[in-house]
């Protein structure tokens, strides 16, 4: 969450922080959480939380509400490793489009366009075993493509 304050601009906006702030840093988070706990105070936080939402008719009066987290159920799918492979490419190419517009332009490979355009997602990967692996070698011999032509003085 630190990283996600210093760089967007929708948590400065919920934080009410001014544009220009570096965010914090993480040991601030992890500091905060321990005085917290040593201090017996993540009963009396939880509880203030819960009233809130109760008082915002987020939750129910008369239901029990969980406060282990590892008993919530919700509908989130982690990134399967193809596409957290494909994201990581398709972040770089942004990145470098950004920061080195020319330099990419004269080495990026036009089907890169086709695999890297639009977000790297699960149901337009191919199905097959197979066909996954294919596809995860390729964004991996991408990624080094890329990294040999970044570290390459001259490269073409």
């Amino acid at each position: 969450m630190p990283s996600a304050v210093r760089g967007r601009i929708d948590w400065k906006y919920a934080l009410s922080l001014p544009l220009e702030d570096s965010g914090f840093d993480f040991s601030a988070l992890s500091e905060f959480r321990k005085r917290l706990i040593e201090g017996g105070s993540e009963e009396l936080l939880l509880n203030r939380i819960l009233e809130q939402l109760r008082e915002k008719e987020l939750i129910k009066e008369h239901k029990r509400q969980r406060t282990d987290s590892t008993h919530i159920l919700a509908a989130i799918r982690p990134l399967n490793r193809l596409e957290t492979l494909g994201e990581t490419m398709r972040a770089a190419l942004n990145s470098l489009a950004v920061a080195a517009p020319d330099w990419l332009a004269k080495r990026l490979k036009k089907d890169w366009f086709d695999r890297y355009g639009r977000r790297v997602e699960n149901y337009r990967l191919p199905k097959l075993d197979s066909e996954r692996e294919a596809n995860g070698n390729q964004m991996g011999e991408d990624g080094f493509s890329l990294l040999k032509r970044i570290y390459a003085k001259n490269a073409p």
